[in-house]
C-alpha cells in the first residue's frame, strides 16, 4: 500500500514574523513563485512512491504549509498540536477540522501543554518507540501523556541549539532502524539515550554543514531519502546503508526554518 502524506499548498507562504533563528533577516524575502515550484517538485518526487492529500491553505497563516507540525498520527488516532507561538495557533482549528472530516479519532493533550506534532514526535522504524524532542517548542511533560494515549514507549530528547528548534530538523529515523542525526543538537544525556537505543551500525551522524543545510529534515519514502541538500560524504553513507538520497532545492522554505520533512505529515503511521 502506498504511503500517505498530508501537505498544504504554499499559496499564502511568506516569512511574516520571527519565531525561529532562520526567520531573522528574512521577513518579506521569500520568493513565492519559487517556493511554489520547489513545493511542486517535492510533491512530484513523493508521488512516485506515495499518495499526497492536501489541507486547504488559509490566508494569514503562512506557516500552515509546514504540515508536520499539525499533530501526530498513529493508525486512526490524531493528537493535535498546541503551538507555543501565538502566530501559529490559528492553524490548529483548520488541521483539526480536516482530521475530523477524515474520520480520525481525536486524542487531545491539555490545552495548556505545548506540543508541536510530528515536528517533535518521530516514530522509530525498528523499535516500538516514539522519540520526543523538547526544550524549545514542545513540553517534556507531553512524553508521559503521549505514551499513555498511543500505548507506546516514549524517549524524550533535550534540544539545546535554537537553530534546531524541532526534533525533525536534526533527527531523522529511517527504514530498517537507521538514524540520521546531528549529535550536537542534543544535550549529553540525550546523546547517551540515542546511543543506548540505536546501535552504531545504524547511526548516521551528519556534519554541522549538512545539518545547517537541513539534511536531517528529510522524507524517507521507500528507500529514497528526499532532502534539500547533502554532502557527497553523507550521500555515500546513505547509499552504503541501502538508501537512495535525492536532493531537492527547498531554499525558500529554509528562510522560514523548514524543508522536506516540515512540509509533510505521514498519515499511515502504524
Amino acid at each position: 500500500m502506498a504511503e500517505r502524506f498530508l501537505m498544504c499548498r504554499p499559496d499564502h507562504f511568506e516569512v511574516a514574523y520571527v519565531i525561529n533563528p532562520w526567520m531573522a533577516g528574512n521577513i518579506a524575502q521569500a520568493d513565492q513563485a519559487l517556493a511554489m515550484r520547489q513545493w511542486q517538485g517535492l510533491v512530484a518526487a513523493l508521488e512516485n512512491t506515495a499518495t499526497i492529500e492536501c489541507v486547504a491553505p488559509q490566508p494569514g497563516l503562512p506557516d500552515m504549509v509546514f504540515t508536520a507540525n499539525a499533530g501526530l498520527v498513529q493508525r486512526d488516532v490524531f493528537v493535535p498540536a498546541h503551538f507555543r507561538h501565538p502566530q501559529r495557533r490559528g492553524e490548529e482549528t483548520y488541521f483539526l477540522e480536516w482530521f475530523i472530516a477524515q474520520g480520525y479519532r481525536i486524542k487531545s493533550l491539555p490545552p495548556e501543554m505545548r506540543f508541536e506534532g510530528a515536528g517533535d514526535a518521530l516514530f522509530d522504524r525498528r523499535l516500538p518507540l516514539l522519540w520526543l524532542g523538547h526544550g524549545l517548542r514542545s513540553d517534556d511533560a507531553s512524553a508521559a501523556l503521549l505514551a499513555d494515549i498511543l500505548d507506546i514507549e516514549v524517549t524524550a530528547l533535550q534540544l539545546v541549539d535554537p537553530r534546531f528548534y524541532h526534533l525533525d530538523t536534526c533527527f531523522c529515523p529511517l527504514a530498517g532502524g537507521h538514524l540520521m542525526y546531528y549529535p550536537a543538537a542534543f544535550d549529553a544525556v540525550s546523546q547517551a539515550a540515542i546511543a543506548a537505543r540505536v546501535p552504531p551500525s545504524l547511526r548516521i551522524a551528519v556534519s554541522a554543514d549538512d545539518a545547517l543545510a537541513f539534511a536531517c529534515n528529510a522524507v524517507n519514502s521507500g528507500q529514497r531519502v528526499l532532502m534539500n541538500h547533502a554532502s557527497k560524504q553523507l550521500q555515500d553513507s546513505l547509499r552504503q546503508c541501502g538508501f537512495a538520497p535525492q536532493c531537492l532545492p527547498l531554499s525558500q522554505f529554509i528562510k522560514a526554518g523548514g524543508a522536506a520533512k516540515c512540509l509533510t505529515l505521514r498519515l499511515d503511521e502504524a
